[in-house]
């Protein structure tokens, strides 16, 4: 299972008195959020490993599924669905370009021998 180390939390948004403060905290999710946004897109490639057709990457019937997903929990989190909707679209749009890339790669044939 894999873990996210991080600088120290210092702040809260409610304990957070100076812009360093919270720029200190916004820096500090994006650096976990980096780590994330990694395991999730290798993922990408395990699907493009595991898929048996390239027509399989995109699944309109998952993505809505995916988004419904995060919808609930921004519910139960208080984070704005007008913000995290399409931040979660172009995620996956942009996981399915990488997917596509990487099912293409697997497939090309190894021309290094000719």
């Amino acid at each position: 299972m894999t873990s996210y180390a991080s600088d120290p939390r210092k702040h809260t948004s409610e304990t957070a008195e100076t812009m360093a403060d919270v720029r200190y905290e916004i820096d500090r999710i994006d650096r976990v959020l980096v780590h994330i946004l990694a395991e999730r897109v290798s993922f990408m490639d395990a699907a493009a490993r595991i898929k048996p057709e390239r027509a399989a990457v995109y699944d309109k019937a998952r993505i809505e599924d995916v988004v419904e997903k995060v919808l609930a929990e921004c519910e139960k989190e208080g984070l704005s669905p007008s913000i995290a909707e399409p931040v979660w679209r172009l995620l996956i749009d942009q996981c399915i370009e990488y997917e596509y890339a990487s099912y293409d790669a697997r497939k090309e044939p190894d021309t290094s021998n000719s």
